[in-house]
């Protein structure tokens, strides 16, 4: 036995209460040390050997509470690891699961991306093709519009001239209601009026050969014919030669006018002096009527009625000039078109109006030539200076018109073959 251990022995009381409170300590805390419980209960070699019995028996009951707290702590640990290793495969499955659902949803995300990209895709090929029949469309109507317009226009020029041909076609009726009856009449009534003065002279006729009929015929004998000097034919004083040579004063003033309506036209001039062109070849045609045919005979036509109308404008146009007012044209043609295009003619080369057109003015138009032999003759009877002016359509000139000392007929061309109603 040692000494020294005996010397300073320790109160038992005291170690007991100090492994009560170790084994307190032990049960409460969470990770129990083995190795303190080991030194606590470590008896000290020292020790005296009185004291070692109930140090055995403490020994014992140490060794006892050692045992069941390792037992304890070992039962601790254990379901300690349980818990652990349950809670990890717990915290395991949770991460799983969150990480599968993790994955669901952006699988489900990617997914709803990618039909969203189809869908915009889709979407910029509509727009495209929207864009291009849009585009198609614009360009389709703009045509449709252009092809309209020239339609509506076309449209309109149609029945602008088919509404100038009936203002035309209602002047003509105008003009030949308001003309031609009322010359239909007032011919009528000439006619009446010289059937009337015809049989008048002729009564007066029959009762002059009646007083100086002899009821008793004489005898008388045959005078022998004695023959007569032929005496020169004088011109009737008021008659227009042209052709002759006492009329040479005459003769340089046709030539003057006809030289000024050819180098100098005055489109602006007084009425009845000529407001158009004249070429050489109008100019031709007039002085073979004046000089050649002495203002009665026919000229072959122009090919147009215009150019016909400007060649006997020339005539009318140096007549007045020549013999003023005497002068009174009467036109004659088969047709109220022709009639109507006569005077408008007129109107346009000479600048004369409606007043001057009318049964007792400047121009007379008329559709049958006995009328205008009666006016004519009136005429002539008055002391003026009747122009009888006929047109290439009539196709026979009346003998009783050639009477008369100036006349001018337009004669078709045999080489042409004209359809006159292309004129209107």
């Amino acid at each position: 036995m040692n000494p020294e251990a005996s010397q300073t022995p320790e109160p038992i009381d005291e170690r007991l209460a100090e492994k009560q409170e170790e084994n307190n300590a032990v049960e409460h805390p969470v990770n129990p040390s083995v190795e303190s419980v080991v030194e606590t209960g470590s008896i000290s070699p020292s020790e005296d050997y009185a004291t070692f019995e109930p140090l055995i028996s403490n020994a014992e009951v140490v060794d006892s509470t050692v045992e069941l707290t390792e037992n304890s702590n070992g039962e601790f640990v254990a379901q300690l690891e349980a818990e652990n290793v349950a809670l990890g495969s717990e915290i395991g499955a949770e991460n799983q699961s969150l990480y599968a659902e993790a994955e669901q949803r952006v699988a489900e995300l990617q997914s709803t991306q990618a039909a969203l990209k189809a869908e915009i895709a889709k979407l910029q090929g509509f727009y495209e093709n929207l864009q291009a029949q849009v585009s198609e469309t614009q360009t389709s109507l703009g045509r449709l519009v252009q092809e309209s317009l020239v339609q509506l226009e076309q449209r309109k020029q149609t029945l602008q001239i088919s509404v100038e041909q009936l203002e035309r076609r209602q002047e003509r009726i105008r003009n030949e209601m308001r003309t031609t009856f009322a010359g239909a009449s007032q011919d009528l009534a000439i006619r009446v009026q010289g059937f009337k003065d015809y049989l008048t002279g002729s009564l007066q006729d029959l009762a002059s050969a009646a007083e100086q009929l002899q009821l008793t015929p004489s005898v008388v004998e045959r005078e022998k014919p004695s023959v007569k000097e032929a005496k020169p034919v004088e011109p009737q004083p008021g008659m227009p030669q042209f052709a002759q040579q006492q009329f040479q004063d005459t003769t340089k003033q046709i030539r003057r006018l006809i030289d000024q309506y050819r180098n100098k036209p005055d489109y602006y001039g007084p009425p009845w002096q000529l407001r158009r062109t004249f070429e050489p070849i109008h100019a031709e045609r007039v002085s073979n009527w004046f000089f050649t045919q002495g203002g009665r005979g026919g000229l072959r036509t122009m090919g147009s009625r215009l150019q016909n109308i400007l060649i006997a404008s020339a005539a009318i146009s140096i007549l007045h000039k020549l013999y003023g007012d005497r002068v009174r044209t009467l036109v004659l043609a088969n047709t109220p078109e022709r009639l109507g295009e006569w005077r408008r003619g007129l109107q346009d080369c000479l600048g004369i109006g409606r007043p001057d057109f009318g049964p007792d003015r400047g121009v007379v138009l008329f559709e049958a030539s006995d009328a205008v032999a009666q006016k004519a003759d009136r005429l002539t009877k008055a002391n003026q200076l009747p122009l009888i002016i006929i047109d290439d359509s009539e196709e026979q000139i009346s003998l009783s018109l050639l009477q008369f000392p100036l006349w001018l007929a337009f004669a078709p061309d045999p080489k042409a073959v004209r359809n006159y109603d292309d004129d209107f």
